[in-house]
């Protein structure tokens, strides 16, 4: 009995100061309050900031296991030199030795699963014209199309006036409506993504010669659209954006089901949901 007393005294004498503790277990890969720390700083440097820091940070850690498990069945664990490299771009200043390997994991596990998006799910989305012209109408309304707009603007107009605004077969029928009323249109042209931001929003769904609704004793008519060179090649760009935003919703789902049959063990009552 002495003997094992003392050497129980001597295990604990001799286990580092610093033994982090396991805060949970991933698969039986165990993640310690060092790593959670770790995360935090890293997150800190790259301006993710939170008033749950450490919960997410243990969440993302969990993530990039689960993602690197996964990838591991596809071969598709990127190389050390190609995270070298990308840790390189992201310019994040000294790290200690934790961080540093915490960003590198960090970016094994994104590239991975880019990689996973890339072979496994982007080549099951089907986007259609109706996707690619929701994410247009969408990008129309936020940031504007290089598309040329001739619109015309009358101002100081009261709600009971502006109702009997007639359907203009023209441009200038709808100036000559306008000045009949007592009004004083403004006629101006520019490209849509020039547009004030409200002036953008109440445009771009307005079909052509149609009065928009009154808005502030102002309504917009536009009067013709002219697509620019810049939209030549438009439609690829939003077609591959709405195919990405679909994959990258479908990987969502897939990474949410590889939790739920992940073996996932909280040891620390703080980090449990």
């Amino acid at each position: 009995m002495f003997k094992k007393t003392v050497w129980i005294l001597m295990t604990i004498l001799t286990l580092p100061a610093s033994a982090a503790t396991v805060v949970a277990n991933v698969n039986g890969t165990p993640i310690t309050d060092t790593d959670i720390t770790a995360r935090t700083k890293l997150m800190s440097k790259q301006g993710k900031t939170s008033t749950d820091n450490r919960r997410v940070a243990l969440q993302n850690i969990i993530d990039d296991n689960i993602k690197l498990a996964y990838a591991a069945n596809f071969n598709a664990i990127p190389e050390d030199k190609v995270i070298d490299k990308e840790l390189k771009k992201m310019n994040l200043g000294d790290l200690s030795v934790a961080e540093r390997e915490m960003a590198r994991n960090a970016l094994r596990a994104e590239i991975a699963w880019q990689i996973i998006v890339g072979r496994t799910v982007l080549p099951t989305v089907d986007t259609t014209d109706e996707d690619i012209n929701a994410e247009k109408a969408a990008i129309a309304r936020e940031h504007g199309l290089p598309i040329e707009m001739t619109i015309v603007r009358l101002t100081d107009i009261p709600a009971d006036i502006a109702n009997k605004l007639a359907k203009p077969k023209s441009c200038d029928k709808a100036i000559e409506i306008a000045e009949s009323m007592g009004g004083v249109p403004q006629k101006f042209t520019a490209l849509q993504y020039e547009l004030s931001a409200d002036i953008r929003e109440r445009v771009a769904d307005l079909p052509l010669l149609t009065w928009s609704p009154v808005q502030d004793e102002t309504v917009l008519l536009v009067c013709s659209t002219k697509k620019t060179d810049e939209y030549k090649n438009l439609d690829q760009v939003i077609k591959q954006n709405a195919t990405y935003k679909q994959a990258m919703f479908l990987a969502d789902q897939q990474l949410k089901q590889l939790r739920r049959k992940a073996v996932i063990v909280i040891n620390d009552d703080r980090y449990k949901l």
